[in-house]
């Protein structure tokens, strides 16, 4: 797994924090630390686009955060556990590891066959 991977999933469980933060914030530390939060995973999805197509990164870095979110809402602060929940964040997951599974990991790669079709 290439660094990006890694950014995009520390990033991913960072947007996770952030959202829980922003819900239950309640003062000025918790204020500080949702956003240094924001801005750390920011940074690393935006290192995670120097080595991954942009499109895959935000689509996986946002299925983390959805489907990070709605589970801790349901495991830390009382939403209600439901079956169509569960299966649609399974479906979520699906997607993102698809994504992750079906994406070359070096845009270097792409770039050489572009460089060597010019010859």
């Amino acid at each position: 797994m290439n660094k990006g991977w890694i950014y995009i999933w520390i990033g991913g469980l960072l947007e996770v924090c952030w959202i829980s933060g922003m819900k239950n914030a309640d003062s000025a530390v918790d204020w500080l630390l949702v956003g240094f939060a924001i801005a750390v995973s920011f940074v690393l999805i935006l290192l995670a686009c120097k080595t991954l197509p942009a499109g895959t990164v935000y689509a996986v870095f946002t299925g983390i955060g959805a489907a990070g979110a709605v589970t801790a809402e349901m495991i830390w602060w009382g939403e209600p556990v439901r079956l169509d929940k569960l299966a649609l964040i399974a479906l979520l997951l699906f997607g993102v590891i698809g994504l992750k599974l079906v994406t070359d990991n070096d845009k270097s790669k792409g770039e050489n066959a572009k460089a060597g079709a010019k010859r």
